[in-house]
């Protein structure tokens, strides 16, 4: 099977074997630009920016990625809209597209996976894989040690709760938190006036 069809496959949802000699070669040039990322010092900003516009597939202005990133494609796959925030340890399986709107912050060590394993056996001792694309909307928080599995669609303005294990599509405008995760209520005028407890929002200071 030539490059061009596993690569087909990759992003159309197809099983495929990921371990072909040629897509491993393509892929691990893009992990070695992921690795100069992760060893930049902190005070070289403007080298990380340069090596995540080269990394990714998109990126906006304003964004920033804290290292180490971890991602299966170098970022290749990754669609970042401007000003996404992401902590430490973000983990893109990115062999399939990851979109993500702006102003997006991720908490320390988020997971977002688009590839999958078929539940039967002889498929996985096979090698075998498929993916999914991963779609998260505009003004997201997701929070520390989050995991969005593939498929998952996640509307705009959405917190997804700390731990939460995100396996099917969660609506705009809402908190949802737990394994698995489930819309715990709607963003609302509460959320508009505090905005920790009993802490009240000082809109004019």
């Amino acid at each position: 099977m030539s490059l061009s069809d596993i690569k087909e496959k990759m992003h159309s949802g197809e099983i495929y074997f990921p371990n072909d000699e040629e897509l491993m070669k393509e892929q691990f040039g893009y992990i070695n630009m992921l690795y100069d990322f992760n060893m930049t010092r902190p005070t070289e900003m403007d080298k990380r920016e340069q090596l995540l516009k080269e990394m990714f597939a998109e990126i906006g202005e304003g964004c920033y990625v804290e290292p180490p990133l971890h991602s299966n494609f170098g970022g290749h796959h990754v669609h970042f809209g401007k000003n996404v925030y992401a902590n430490f340890n973000l983990t893109l399986v990115d062999d399939t597209h990851i979109y993500v709107g702006d102003y997006t912050m991720f908490g320390p060590n988020v997971t977002i996976a688009t590839a999958g394993h078929p539940i039967c056996p002889e498929l996985r001792e096979k090698g075998l894989q498929y993916n999914m694309p991963v779609r998260i909307g505009k003004n997201c928080w997701i929070g520390a040690n989050a995991v969005i599995l593939p498929g998952i669609t996640i509307g705009d303005n959405v917190v997804i709760g700390a731990a939460s294990v995100v396996t099917k599509d969660i609506p705009s405008n809402v908190v949802a938190v737990g394994n698995p995760c489930r819309v715990l209520r709607e963003v609302g005028e509460h959320d508009r006036k505090y905005y920790y407890k009993d802490r009240k929002i000082k809109w004019d200071s």
